[in-house]
């Protein structure tokens, strides 16, 4: 009885709709590639730079194929007309797993090449990807989207739906910039990556606490008498912010441990590469050029007392 009511649900079709700006975005994303790829890396090469390694490539296919499939149909339009649960996933995708995917396969020589070290394109890329700067961008447009006024012209405009899923996508590029820009100097050290992330954690349990104790209908727009396999409009707005919360909140702490787990690894063999190495005249004199002078006084000991030249007249 559940396979068949399973087997029910699935068959619900949804309107197909072509989305022709998001095919051109697509397109555009795997022209840039295959141009970095076949036209740009030989330069980087020849001026010194590492080749786009296998990652690298594996990381950029699997971000414009996740993409395409959450801004094209069915999603777009299950997200957009009729569960908003599953436009949280869709924002999910969007703002915080595709960017760093796009992140991970962008080799520095493609920074280098849109913004020239030390221009002031550069300069603003930088400021852009301080933990301050990104945080507050990415954490005020999440807000921002979340607003009822917000949805309703989203959800009524489709070019403004589009704009706002480009903001969403470079906010969420921003973000994850000070723990993993392809720019080395740019990321923060481990741990302080740790406490961003646990703050950029933080914020979307505002929205995501709204939505699941609301005695009302939030968004309007999706309180439509066709319900979507079923499920009631409070049911999926109750869903919507357990998703918002759990799966961002999941995937955040997840990152979390990971980098915790790999800089105390790190730590770990340093200490112990230090324990085992040589002692050599070297390493000893850094340790002592390392360590503060002795004070004069304890090599010499304290001055003699000065007894007057009366005492030694008498």
């Amino acid at each position: 009885m559940a396979g068949k009511n399973l087997i029910s649900m699935l068959a619900v079709t949804v309107p197909y709709e072509a989305h022709v700006e998001v095919w051109t975005l697509i397109a555009g994303a795997i022209a840039v590639g295959l141009y970095g790829w076949r036209v740009l890396q030989p330069k980087a090469l020849a001026a010194g730079y590492e080749p786009i390694s296998r990652r690298q490539a594996g990381w950029y296919v699997a971000a414009v194929a996740s993409m395409w499939i959450f801004s094209d149909w069915p999603i777009h339009e299950i997200a957009e007309r009729y569960l908003y649960a599953v436009h949280m996933v869709q924002h999910f995708f969007l703002s915080m797993l595709i960017p760093a995917m796009f992140l991970l396969a962008t080799p520095r020589w493609i920074i280098e090449l849109v913004a020239q070290p030390g221009s002031r394109a550069w300069r603003w890329l930088e400021t852009g990807s301080r933990p301050v700067v990104a945080g507050v961008a990415f954490n005020a447009l999440t807000v921002l989207l979340h607003w009822s006024v917000t949805v309703r012209l989203s959800f009524e405009n489709g070019a403004i739906h589009f704009l706002f899923h480009l903001m969403i996508f470079a906010s969420g590029l921003l973000m994850w910039m000070p723990v993993i820009s392809p720019v080395a100097e740019w990321r923060i050290q481990p741990v302080a990556k740790c406490i961003y992330l646990f703050v950029m954690s933080i914020i979307p349990t505002v929205p995501s606490g709204w939505l699941i104790f609301a005695e009302d209908v939030v968004y309007r727009n999706y309180d439509i008498p066709e319900r979507l396999w079923g499920i009631g409009v409070m049911d999926d707005q109750t869903a919507a912010g357990l998703v918002m919360k759990l799966l961002t909140g999941f995937f955040l702490w997840g990152t979390i441990f990971i980098i915790f787990i790999r800089w105390a690894h790190e730590e770990m063999q340093a200490d112990e590469e230090r324990r085992d190495a040589p002692l050599t005249v070297d390493r000893i004199s850094d340790q002592f050029a390392l360590s503060e002078p002795v004070p004069e006084t304890v090599l010499t000991g304290p001055a003699p007392a000065d007894t007057g030249s009366e005492s030694t007249e008498a």
